[in-house]
């Protein structure tokens, strides 16, 4: 069964995992909310939005109906939701997919939480609604003053909206650093390996995608040592025995989850791709 590894799960300096179920419910939603990644499942289909919207207001402020149906108008007006007044009472099938996700952000940002944990919140969006709602989002981030958690498989994404980046690696953590670090201080194989295989329009067309060899490793049974040396062209015996300290790399930031992280730091992704062959310059 699954279980929680970690000490605890903190918040403002209380752990949550020791919170009774009643305070738990006043943080979840009024201070920590969440996008779902499928709006679709997430929404409710036999209630109008506006009302799911509301009910957030009414359970973390107590509001009365006519001011959390405000609110929800409100908060649709302000994700670019057009005729808010209307919408309000239309239902999940009556928007379109983008229309839905962007229905999914007020229902989040009803109560103005602290944090907003934004789970994939492009996914199946065409690229021109991606960049519509990832606007939105920052644009939320700013009048709320929240802090925003993006998870996302979209380095683009993260290159464009994320100040602090950490990559997991089959669930734990891989490397951690500021985006500038991420993107041209890697300092773990995953990461190098991603940055590789990502098509870049300022590239010329005679460079070469790289893809990571092997497949991702079960979760059932996880490798020994550092769970990416299966796929790892720096891995040597060391990887294969020993788990990875997640530590500084040089005396700074970032960090990294590698035993040979000052190597990896060492290797040009772009010369790498103009090459066309990852074997040769990431073995040692």
């Amino acid at each position: 069964p699954a279980h929680i590894e970690g000490d605890g799960i903190f918040w403002k300096g209380r752990d949550l995992l020791g919170v009774d179920e009643a305070d738990l419910r006043s943080i979840r939603g009024g201070e920590i909310a969440i996008i779902f990644q499928d709006p679709l499942t997430a929404l409710n289909p036999v209630q109008p939005v506006g009302r799911q919207i509301g009910e957030m207001v009414r359970i973390h402020e107590k509001a009365s109906r006519k001011a959390a149906r405000a609110r929800a108008i409100e908060t649709l007006d302000l994700v670019g939701i057009p005729q808010p007044d209307k919408r309000v009472d239309d239902y999940p099938h009556e928007f379109s997919g983008g229309m839905r996700q962007r229905a999914m952000i007020p229902m989040a940002i009803a109560c103005n939480p602290d944090l907003l944990i934004a789970d994939e919140p492009t996914t199946a969006l065409d690229v021109t609604v991606q960049a519509q709602v990832l606007e939105v989002l920052l644009d939320i981030k700013d009048q709320i003053d929240s802090a925003i958690m993006l998870i996302t498989h979209d380095l683009g994404v993260v290159a464009g909206l994320a100040d602090r980046v950490m990559v997991m690696y089959a669930g734990r953590r891989a490397e951690l650093g500021t985006a500038d670090e991420t993107f041209y201080r890697t300092r773990h194989p995953y990461t190098l390996g991603l940055l590789a295989s990502l098509p870049r329009v300022d590239e010329s067309g005679e460079d070469h995608l790289l893809p990571i060899p092997g497949q991702p490793p079960s979760l059932i049974r996880r490798p020994t040592g550092c769970a990416f040396h299966p796929r790892c062209t720096f891995a040597k015996a060391l990887c294969s025995d020993v788990v990875p300290d997640f530590r500084v790399v040089d005396g700074a930031s970032p960090f990294s989850a590698c035993h040979y992280a000052e190597e990896v730091g060492e290797v040009d992704v772009a010369a790498l791709r103009a090459e066309g062959d990852a074997e040769p310059e990431l073995t040692r």
